[in-house]
């Protein structure tokens, strides 16, 4: 099933607070069908707060988030299903085996019983744990998990797709099929937000790139224009620049020195 090439995910002016403590501060932009947008950021620049309200794990402390217009705090049982997401963290229930897993995702966003073996079928297949069937989660590896993780969050074909670091763990062919799979998900018409520390990766797989520090954003265009805007000769020293990470070389240096002491 292929979604409408339709919606539009808006971020109007969002803050997230802890407290004392502003994660993410008067974010603004809007994700369109079609997209890949690669969300770039230090350590506790407010990355992973902005995915958990994104796919709606958490409500904002200010501003909206709207999907079709609508905020999604107000739909969020049938924006949820449209959303496919896969954590940071390769978290799942140990105990169940990597179908069964799969077969309780389904079931929760109520595929048909037919429709929903063949899928399981499909994706055990494709990523080569057909020969795991009866294995459970607990004896996986971590790249084992990532690619059950990936299967739950696209088994239910969703609009908006957002991917936490979703390479960690693949071996280099897996995470090859995945680039190439998002580029034929975007195409369809969906939202793709990408998070990950290899940049490599994002500028390759990426249509623009939000970066952000300190909660807000420095620099939002596609990697082609940013590194033309900052005339460095990649996105790794674009974000070098732009996230305050230009002191990367006496940081280095320091480290060095410490270690041989």
């Amino acid at each position: 099933m292929t979604p409408q090439k339709t919606g539009l995910l808006d971020v109007q002016d969002v803050t997230k607070r802890y407290d004392s403590l502003t994660a993410v501060d008067h974010v603004s932009f809007t994700a369109r069908p079609g997209e890949i947008i690669g969300y770039l950021g230090p350590n506790g620049s407010g990355k992973s707060t902005t995915v958990k309200m994104l796919v709606g794990l958490m409500p904002p402390s200010a501003g909206r988030i709207l999907f079709n217009g609508v905020d999604i705090q107000e739909q969020l049982v049938d924006y949820k299903a449209r959303v496919g997401y896969v954590p940071e963290e390769a978290l799942v229930y140990p105990h169940l085996t990597g179908p069964e897993y799969l077969r309780m995702t389904g079931r929760l966003r109520s595929l048909p019983a037919g429709r929903l073996e063949q899928k399981i079928d499909s994706f055990l297949r494709l990523f080569g744990l057909d020969a795991d069937y009866h294995t459970p989660l607990s004896s996986y590896s971590k790249g084992m998990r990532q690619k059950i993780l990936l299967s739950a969050a696209l088994l239910h074909s969703p609009t908006v797709i957002v991917l936490d670091e979703p390479t960690s763990g693949l071996d280099v062919g897996t995470a090859l099929m995945l680039r190439a799979a998002i580029a034929g998900l975007a195409s369809d018409g969906r939202i793709v937000f990408y998070t990950s520390h290899e940049l490599e990766t994002v500028e390759k797989v990426s249509t623009r790139v939000i970066i952000l520090r300190n909660g807000t954003i420095v620099a939002d265009d596609s990697a082609a224009r940013l590194r033309e805007l900052v005339q460095a000769p990649s996105l790794e020293d674009v974000f070098s620049q732009l996230a305050g990470q230009d002191d990367l070389q006496s940081m280095t240096g320091a480290l060095l020195e410490a270690v041989r002491q």
